[in-house]
């Protein structure tokens, strides 16, 4: 390895060419932000260290490259200057901004992720307006944040395409630079002065990548504000490359190179020519860059930074109202839910088929003897698989969870207007799917006259399908993964129907597990009490098995105490007030789990760092 070009690498490196940064300094100190981190380790764990001792700083209007090869931790390097990393890592070392140790505020900085978690059914215009509508604070007009957003639409070279729907699975719709642009857009929205992008041409031939990365280098003098960008990238073309100011070069969580783009000499790919380096190889150019003048010219640039120091980052911009949060959510999920054909609309067309069925096998019902089972068949019928299907609109919700989780993270809205956005657009499309195939489950087979009945009925249907979409959106918060939850979810509603009450009668259920607590949570048992009152009650059929001394007849409230043995001391609409609280617990809980889920990562980083404490992987002499 003696002579080779590894060692000599950092040393036939030119001073920077870009550090004259002096003169930078001063023109957007005031306005912009400098990012510095020095020493900066990360570890996992066991003590196993991701990151090692890294140091370097980014400029206001300057694109900062951090490249290298798989796994040798540019996200994480991305995700701890945003203040994002993990709750199972330890960080040690120091980042600063504008030579100060301070938080980053909402709408100081924007962090655009690798996937483009969108909402599909909705067109540019719509997805970036709705963005601005949450994130821009009530001061605004509507006129003006819809102004803001066609404005930003612009600056990413998509108004060709406001009025086209985003696409996805099984829809056309934009190529997937629009997408990563749409993304952009939506972060940008707030004039961050710090922009992070993990791996923005991922997934893109090179001519959209140039686009794509053309329109972010363009971002840089935005306003006259010098906006700081790091963006992580893997393997760019060489014309995407020569838009980055500078290059940070990582392998194995250690730093190979940092300083200008111009001075990044052949000699480098040298070192990577057969794929990844060993760590022979990786600690000789280790050692050459930190022998390197470049080095000492990257630790005299951030001493100089942290001297020079800045004003203080502004606190945190006003976003939207909880009451303009909660209206324009609403309004976005209505429109998704109204345009995506698997969250209700195929769902109504199966149900409408199995009410014809229904009607058609139990049409005619009657009042005699046999109709007491029938009856019973079909409400069990409608009380448990109607209302299992609701499980059907879960990949839907899974992709709208996607959506709620990066806006959630980058600061637009929490989840308390979330919940009642999403409560509120399902409201008129469950009452429809409850109504017009209850209609036809009702009155083909003849069940209990009278239209307070068959409201009633509704009622029960529309409870039990908002409870089903309930509990799924705890599984969703718990399970992210569609498939996983949809298996996980109907396990939950499979052990909720054999408790329920009907295919095992209460008396006879295991006491333990099964009947205490397992009875009385299953929202089935007040499903099915509730259905049976109300078609039961006030009916009377005749007794095949009465005597010279029993009655020629039976109650439909015998029927319920005898044969079924329901609770009948209370009324149907106490069942039916258990089913909404149950839909008010449930929605509280998912509400509840998501708001603890960010507290708990603190607690537990809190704790994995004490645990970590005397566990640090390298001493602080050997670093």
């Amino acid at each position: 390895m003696q002579g080779g070009p590894e060692i000599c690498m950092a040393e036939n490196l030119n001073p920077m060419p870009g550090s004259n940064t002096g003169s930078r300094s001063n023109i957007f100190m005031k306005d912009g932000v400098f990012l510095t981190w020095d020493d900066l380790w990360v570890t996992v764990a066991g003590g196993r260290p991701i990151l090692q001792g890294l140091a370097g700083y980014a400029h206001p209007g300057e694109l900062l490259a951090v490249m290298g090869p798989s796994g040798c931790g540019k996200s994480t390097l991305l995700d701890t200057l945003a203040g994002r990393q993990g709750p199972k890592t330890r960080q040690e070392g120091d980042i600063l901004f504008n030579g100060r140790k301070q938080a980053l505020a909402y709408g100081t900085s924007a962090y655009v992720t690798q996937d483009d978690a969108l909402i599909t059914t909705l067109t540019v215009r719509e997805a970036v307006y709705y963005s601005a509508q949450l994130q821009l604070p009530d001061t605004m007009t509507k006129s003006e944040k819809k102004e803001r957003a066609e404005m930003t639409i612009r600056e990413m070279g998509l108004q060709d395409a406001m009025d086209t729907r985003i696409g996805g699975w099984g829809a056309k719709g934009l190529s997937g630079g629009q997408k990563r642009r749409v993304s952009i857009c939506i972060e940008i929205l707030t004039h961050p002065m710090l922009l992070f992008l993990d791996e923005p041409t991922s997934g893109l031939d090179s001519a959209a990548s140039y686009y794509v990365m053309s329109r972010i280098a363009s971002l840089n003098q935005k306003d006259n504000i010098g906006i700081t960008i790091i963006a992580s990238m893997h393997q760019p073309s060489a014309e995407v490359f020569q838009l980055f100011t500078n290059l940070y070069l990582l392998s194995s969580g250690k730093t190979v190179y940092f300083g200008p783009v111009s001075a990044a000499n052949e000699d480098i790919e040298l070192g990577f020519a057969n794929g990844i380096p060993t760590e022979e190889v990786i600690d000789i150019l280790v050692k050459s860059y930190k022998s390197s003048d470049i080095y000492q010219m990257v630790q005299k640039e951030i001493a100089q930074i942290c001297k020079q120091g800045g004003g203080a980052l502004q606190k945190s911009k006003r976003r939207s109202g909880l009451f303009t949060q909660c209206h324009d959510l609403t309004r976005r999920s209505f429109i998704n839910m109204s345009r995506d054909l698997g969250y209700y609309w195929l769902r109504l067309g199966i149900y409408i088929s199995l009410a014809i069925v229904l009607g058609s096998v139990f049409s005619h019902i009657g009042l005699d003897n046999g109709s007491i089972q029938a009856r019973g068949s079909l409400l069990m019928f409608v009380a448990t698989f109607l209302t299992f299907m609701a499980i059907g609109g879960f990949p839907s919700f899974v992709e709208e969870m996607k959506v709620f989780e990066r806006e959630r993270l980058n600061g637009h809205y929490g989840v308390t207007p979330f919940v009642i956005g999403n409560t509120l657009s399902s409201l008129p499309f469950l009452a429809m799917v409850a109504l017009i195939p209850g209609a036809i489950t009702y009155f083909l087979p003849g069940l209990h006259h009278g239209y307070q009945h068959f409201l009633f009925f509704v009622i029960i249907l529309f409870a039990c399908m908002m409870l089903v979409e309930s509990l799924m959106m705890i599984v969703a918060s718990v399970v992210p993964n569609f498939l996983m939850g949809i298996i996980v979810g109907a396990g939950i509603q499979g052990l909720m129907i054999l408790v329920g009450g009907f295919f095992r009668l209460p008396s006879d259920l295991p006491k333990p597990v099964f009947k205490f607590p397992l009875y009385y949570i299953a929202f089935h048992k007040y499903a099915y009490q509730g259905l049976f009152k109300n078609e039961f009650v006030g009916l009377t059929f005749p007794n095949v098995q009465a005597g010279n001394r029993s009655s020629p007849t039976i109650t439909g409230e015998g029927i319920l105490k005898r044969t079924w043995r329901f609770e009948m001391a209370y009324s149907k609409w106490v069942d039916l007030a258990i089913l909404f609280a149950m839909i008010v617990l449930y929605r509280v809980l998912f509400l509840i789990i998501n708001k603890t889920t960010e507290k708990e990562k603190a607690v537990i980083g809190k704790f994995m760092s004490a645990t970590w404490k005397d566990k640090a992987p390298v001493s602080r002499g050997e670093r």
